[in-house]
C-alpha cells in the first residue's frame, strides 16, 4: 500500500535522526530543511509582533482550558499582537479563535504528523512544516512573549525550549506565562527544587516568568514586559518584494471580514 504524505515525511525525518546516511542524501536533506525555512520566513515576515500560545491539542471546546485559552487569545489580540500557535486543534484552536473573533491576526504553524493534524478553522494564514525543529524555531523567532497553557510533552518541550533560549541569552528576556497553577503544580515544585539545588537561579526567571490562573494578570505581564520593556512599536508594514516571492503574502494575513 502506498504511503501517505505524512508517512513519507515522518520516515524521512526518522531516517535522518537514525545516524549517518550517504553524503548525497545528507546534502539533499539540508536543502529540504532550507526550503522549509525560506517558506516560513517569506510567509511569516508580515505578521507583525506576535505572542505564541502553546498547549494541548486534546481539549475540546467545552473544556475549561479551551475556554480560558480562547479568552487569552482575544485579550492578547486586543493588545495589538498577532496570535501565533501550532495551528492545530485544542488549545491552539482556542487561542486562534479568540483572536479571530475580535478581528485580530490569527496565524498557525502546522506540523505534518502520522495521524494528520489539520489546521483549525480560525487560522487566517497557515504554514505547514515537515520538521519539528524548523517549526519550533519559527514559533520563537516572531514572538515577543510565550503563553504556556496546559498540555503534554510537546507543550513542555516548547516551553523549555523558550526558557532555555532566554536563560542562555540566545533571545531577549521576553515574558513567559505558565497558566494553570493546579495543572502545573508538580512542575512548579520541580522548578523550586532546581532553584534550591542551584541548577537554576531564581534571578534568571523572576523578571520574565509568571505563574498564574488569572488571564488579566497574564495579559498585564505581557504588556509590561513585552511592550513596556522593549518599547514595542508598530511600524508601517513593509511592502512585499516580488523578487523574493513575497507578493501574495501580505494580503494573505489580513483579518477576514
Amino acid at each position: 500500500m502506498a504511503k501517505t504524505k505524512s508517512e513519507k515525511t515522518i520516515h524521512s525525518e526518522r531516517r535522518f535522526l537514525e545516524g549517518p546516511r550517504s553524503r548525497t542524501k545528507e546534502f539533499l536533506f539540508v536543502f529540504n530543511v532550507l526550503k522549509e525555512f525560506i517558506k516560513g520566513f517569506r510567509k511569516l515576515h508580515f505578521i507583525g509582533p506576535s505572542v505564541t500560545v502553546f498547549g494541548s491539542a486534546r481539549f475540546d471546546e467545552n473544556h475549561p482550558y479551551y475556554i480560558q485559552a480562547r479568552e487569552m487569545g482575544a485579550k492578547i489580540s486586543c493588545l495589538g499582537f498577532t496570535v501565533l500557535t501550532g495551528g492545530g486543534p485544542g488549545i491552539m484552536e482556542a487561542a486562534n479563535r479568540g483572536a479571530f473573533e475580535v478581528g485580530g491576526k490569527s496565524i498557525g504553524c502546522n506540523i505534518i504528523l502520522p495521524h494528520e493534524q489539520k489546521e483549525n478553522p480560525y487560522v487566517q494564514t497557515s504554514v505547514e512544516f515537515k520538521y519539528f525543529f524548523v517549526r519550533k524555531t519559527l514559533l520563537v523567532k516572531y514572538s515577543y512573549a510565550f503563553v504556556i497553557m496546559p498540555g503534554g510533552w510537546g507543550t513542555m518541550d516548547e516551553m523549555f525550549e523558550a526558557l532555555t533560549l532566554i536563560q542562555t541569552g540566545k533571545i531577549q528576556e521576553f515574558p513567559v506565562v505558565l497558566f494553570g497553577k493546579e495543572y502545573w503544580k508538580n512542575l512548579i515544585e520541580l522548578t523550586d527544587d532546581m532553584i534550591q539545588n542551584k541548577t537554576v537561579s531564581a534571578s534568571e526567571i523572576k523578571n520574565y516568568l509568571l505563574i498564574t490562573d488569572d488571564i488579566d494578570e497574564a495579559v498585564a505581564h505581557i504588556k509590561k514586559h513585552a511592550i513596556g520593556k522593549f518599547g514595542l512599536q508598530y511600524p508601517k508594514a513593509p511592502k512585499p518584494k516580488r523578487w523574493l516571492g513575497e507578493w501574495f503574502y501580505k494580503t494573505a494575513i489580513l483579518p477576514k471580514k
